[in-house]
């Protein structure tokens, strides 16, 4: 069936286009008047039989009908399709998806698609056409299906991509959540879930995948917001959290990771972003998830895998973890942003008008469990919680309205910078933001390219061409980083959203949603892949910085994460590229538990798999000119060294090796005073120079 509908075009002055195109399926459209030129085309309702096939946009199936045009280019030229509302304000509130095919009716091939680059929800694409060839552009309702107006523009074509992906079908079967190794062989695996299946695409070490399909019970909620993986239980097989929309489920691996048990709360929790972390610093790994409309919950592991559920400000983190009444919590990355080596956390919120709970939030790690949030714009801790004060002195603390950001070194100065991207016009735009090295941040926005990146809920970072400087994957389009503090924006075939791992081994980073999006490393760069085991510390590492230094590039860093961006659950392994760098002079690691491990000369273009506390013991790193006292003490410590402490990190260890105190030093001045009598092991860290000095508690 055919709809015939008359627009008056955006583009170009008193001329009329005449949409004569609208149809119910491809072979409808194939016979169909064809779009020839630029102009502004009107969608009534999507009711038509054929569902698009494949999907060439993100975030899964789940449309039941499709509505189709036919383009014929009268020029070849760069085309830009768009539903944008920033633009199209008359589509304001709609969520419209889109896909674009090259070849013929039953044998139809991905040209572009996407689904939340435009403002709000709606679809922004580009792509490359030649005059004269078949197109079919086809809207689909997985979320919206009426009175929508789309326009296709010319545009300058974006710069060649420094890399380009090839699409890869899998047999997956479930939403597409994760890329994360789940038969502990450190190989990225491809993750898919249903309410009563998690499929597993392994990867093989000879290339391709074993797709196996585990039976699980019912789960009580599905990930219908986010997926987080990591070993609860210490039985060496991740384990996985599901998000939903009214509470969170628990899948816990077997002991050789071929079943998995159900456990899931009974708490009400709108779930966003999840994470695993060990939020009270005891080796444990902990879960931690958003919530939508009330404080944020985590549950906090006796050693065991099992969980504690909390909410808000407990016993266990006294200031809570992103406590304003009414949530507005969206998105979360835990991030050593003080580079004091222990994990604090930010909260990209999204929750429209003028409240206090869509101001972004980031809380500081003492150390010991407490956290402040050192965003606090709104003023409203300041107000609700007596003796706080107004703090902002991070300057992170605005409304940008987005789901998500992405945390990375992206100038590799040594310290984690922010790219907080906006789901919308609300309250501004994306906003980059420079870590000045003393705990604030500076906008640098202004010129730094990524202001034309496209709205949505979607940021995560990756190193796709491996030159050593970090890479935004953004809503179906790649800032790519010039290493000078700017970035160039490509659309054109980049990948959609989805978790990010390297799914075939090769040190280049591909992308899962639907199906693979293969890197096609085309630059050639050399690489380095760093998988970690903890021992004293968290099984998987989470919550360790991974640092490498090369001869060109200098030093690199990363944090070993569960959970980033807003849905997907990416690698954990670290991933660096090295550009044209022809060797390694070292790899050092700061766990968790504040064991240091530090490789000198890895291999290039290969996998390091380093065991916690392998290289280095903390005895070892005992000198004579670190000079403590009084020692034995019973409140304060005073150092004198032939060094100074200036910026200088110090834990303190008990006499097992578990970590009791962190900080970065303010004086030469420690306060003991909370730690019970006993032996104890002071070491310092600064400008990779480790010393350490035994004293006495009494």
């Amino acid at each position: 069936m055919k709809k015939f509908t008359l627009v008056l075009s955006l583009l170009f002055l008193g001329s009329m286009s005449w949409a004569q195109s609208s149809s119910d399926t491809c072979i409808d459209a194939s016979t169909a008047t064809a779009i020839t030129s630029a102009g502004l085309y009107s969608v009534d309702i999507i009711d038509g039989t054929d569902v698009p096939d494949p999907l060439c946009a993100a975030n899964g199936i789940g449309a039941d009908n499709g509505e189709w045009f036919r383009f014929i280019p009268a020029a070849t030229d760069y085309y830009i399709v768009s539903t944008d509302s920033d633009i199209l304000t008359q589509n304001s509130g709609k969520d419209t998806r889109v896909h674009i095919y090259s070849g013929s009716c039953g044998s139809l091939s991905c040209v572009a698609g996407d689904d939340d680059s435009g403002g709000g929800f709606t679809s922004k694409v580009g792509f490359n056409a030649n005059a004269g060839e078949t197109y079919y552009i086809a809207w689909d309702d997985r979320w919206d299906d009426t009175n929508f107006d789309f326009e296709i523009s010319v545009s300058v074509p974006p710069p060649s991509p420094p890399v380009t992906f090839t699409n890869l079908s899998v047999n997956a079967t479930g939403s597409d959540r994760g890329v994360v190794d789940m038969n502990n062989d450190h190989l990225d695996d491809l993750v898919s879930v249903t309410s009563t299946n998690i499929n597993i695409n392994y990867q093989l070490e000879t290339g391709g995948f074993d797709s196996v399909n585990i039976t699980t019970s019912e789960a009580d909620f599905t990930p219908s917001w986010s997926l987080a993986a990591g070993d609860i239980d210490g039985n060496g097989y991740n384990d996985l959290l599901y998000g939903g929309t009214q509470g969170v489920t628990f899948m816990y691996a077997n002991s050789d990771g071929t079943t998995f048990t159900e456990v899931s709360g009974t708490e009400y929790v709108f779930s966003q972003r999840s994470n695993f972390i060990d939020i009270n610093d005891d080796g444990n790994l902990d879960a931690f998830v958003c919530h939508d409309i009330a404080p944020n919950v985590y549950y906090i592991n006796d050693g065991s895998g099992n969980l504690t559920f909390y909410q808000g400000a407990s016993p266990i983190v006294p200031k809570g973890l992103g406590t304003h009444a009414s949530g507005g919590n969206y998105g979360t990355v835990w991030v050593d942003y003080d580079n004091d080596r222990d994990m604090d956390l930010f909260i990209a919120k999204c929750r429209g008008g003028s409240v206090t709970h869509k101001w972004n939030e980031l809380w500081q790690n003492d150390g010991t469990g407490t956290y402040t949030n050192v965003a606090d714009g709104a003023g409203y801790y300041a107000s609700n919680f007596p003796g706080e004060g107004h703090n902002n002195s991070s300057n992170l603390g605005d409304p940008v309205q987005t789901w998500s950001s992405a945390w990375a070194d992206f100038d590799n100065d040594g310290d984690m910078d922010v790219y907080v991207g906006a789901s919308s016009t609300a309250d501004g735009g994306h906003k980059l933001m420079r870590n000045n090295g003393d705990g604030t941040f500076s906008d640098i926005t202004a010129g730094s390219g990524v202001v034309g990146a496209p709205f949505g809920i979607e940021n995560s970072p990756a190193d796709f061409d491996n030159d050593g400087y970090v890479d935004i994957l953004t809503n179906g389009s790649v800032l790519f980083n010039n290493g000078d503090g700017t970035f160039y924006l490509l659309s054109d075939s980049m990948p959609p959203s989805g978790p990010i791992g390297d799914v075939n081994n090769d040190g280049f980073l591909d992308v899962f949603n639907g199906s693979v999006r293969i890197n096609n490393a085309e630059s050639g760069n050399n690489w380095l892949k760093v998988t970690t085991v903890g021992t004293t510390s968290n099984k998987n590492g989470i919550g360790a910085r991974v640092e490498i230094n090369t001869p060109g590039l200098g030093t690199q860093i990363r944090d070993v994460r569960s959970g980033e961006g807003f849905r997907y659950m990416s690698t954990m392994n670290t991933h660096f590229g090295i550009g044209t760098d022809t060797s390694i002079t070292s790899v050092t690691i700061y766990w968790p538990s504040g064991t240091v491990d530090v490789i000198t000369n890895p291999a290039i273009n290969s996998s390091l798999n380093v065991v916690e506390g392998e290289t280095l013991s903390l005895e070892q790193s005992i000198v004579d000119d670190l000079i403590l006292y009084p020692n034995p003490t019973k409140d304060i410590l005073n150092l004198n060294a032939t060094y100074g402490f200036e910026d200088a990190v110090y834990t303190v260890f008990d006499m097992n090796g578990r970590r009791v105190m962190n900080n970065r030093f303010s004086s030469n001045v420690i306060d003991v005073t909370s730690l019970s009598a006993g032996n104890y092991i002071l070491r310092i860290m600064h400008d990779g120079v480790m010393a350490s000095q035994k004293f006495i508690k009494k």
